[in-house]
């Protein structure tokens, strides 16, 4: 990696991040990123499996907001933006096969096939630039640190071979924040909306908050409220029953950045 991109901290433009990514001198989580525009999820899967998965997205629209379904073989999609390669431009990979994390990867040019079909999915990272600018601190962009993720004891609704936990991200907030937060985040439904529940963790069954399942610990402060939006991670685990060949998704926390902008009630 070069020295400029590992000390840079400024926020990139969205051309600029996955400029960066293609070359591989990006490949941080991209929270704070590109703002006022939309950042995705991807998920990757054989054609044959393409329109179960559909159906799973439009039967769990919280986690699974669609933003974008390709063609077979096509790793572009010029819907969110004209330059975007789908297998080169996010700054981190997953790759599983029968349903088990086997690899990550930062280019998955030698994987892709004209047998695969891409999915782009919401995610928070794009209401979280309305809610900085709302004076509110999202903790994790502060200390600079990966979202906080985790399954829940929440079962999303099965279609097909998908099926499995909803995954929610968590962003801690001071108690009068965290309803500003809530009202600011409901007005962007194609970036999972308003949350899905706060306070105690326990009541959907995340057992210690300190130890995630994906990105990093959190920074609590005394009298935070935790509070939990439903998450494009939540496919992730969906693969673990589906048990694809093959499956390609993006490491959590680092997204797709778009062009196109996420602005309140856009997408209602």
């Amino acid at each position: 990696m070069d020295t400029v991109a590992s000390v840079d901290t400024r926020p990139l433009s969205a051309r600029e991040l996955r400029a960066r990514a293609r070359a591989g001198t990006f490949d941080r989580p991209t929270s704070g990123h590109a703002p006022g525009m939309h950042q995705g999820n991807l998920v990757i899967l054989p054609s044959d499996m393409a329109a179960a998965f559909l159906q799973f997205c439009v039967a769990n629209p919280k986690p699974c907001p669609l933003l974008h379904v390709g063609a077979p073989g096509d790793p572009t999609c010029p819907d969110l933006g004209q330059d975007i390669d789908l297998r080169t431009d996010l700054p981190g990979y997953r790759v599983w096969r029968h349903g088990r994390l086997v690899d990550r990867v930062t280019d998955i040019r030698t994987l892709w096939t004209d047998d695969l079909v891409a999915f782009v999915l919401g995610c928070s990272f794009s209401f979280e630039e309305a809610v900085a600018e709302a004076g509110i601190e999202v903790r994790h962009r502060v200390v600079g640190r990966n979202v906080s993720m985790y399954r829940t004891g929440i079962s999303t609704a099965a279609r097909g071979p998908f099926s499995g936990p909803l995954v929610v991200s968590m962003r801690p907030f001071a108690p009068a924040d965290a309803i500003r937060a809530i009202v600011i985040s409901a007005r962007f439904p194609k970036a999972h909306g308003a949350p899905v529940h706060m306070g105690n963790p326990a009541a959907i069954g995340i057992v210690n908050l300190d130890i995630p399942d994906y990105g990093d610990p959190p920074t609590l402060h005394a009298g935070d409220i935790p509070v939990f939006w439903a998450c494009g991670v939540t496919p992730q685990a969906a693969l673990e029953a589906a048990a694809p060949p093959l499956a390609i998704t993006h490491d959590p926390g680092h997204m797709l950045v778009t062009d196109r902008p996420s602005t309140p009630d856009a997408d209602l």
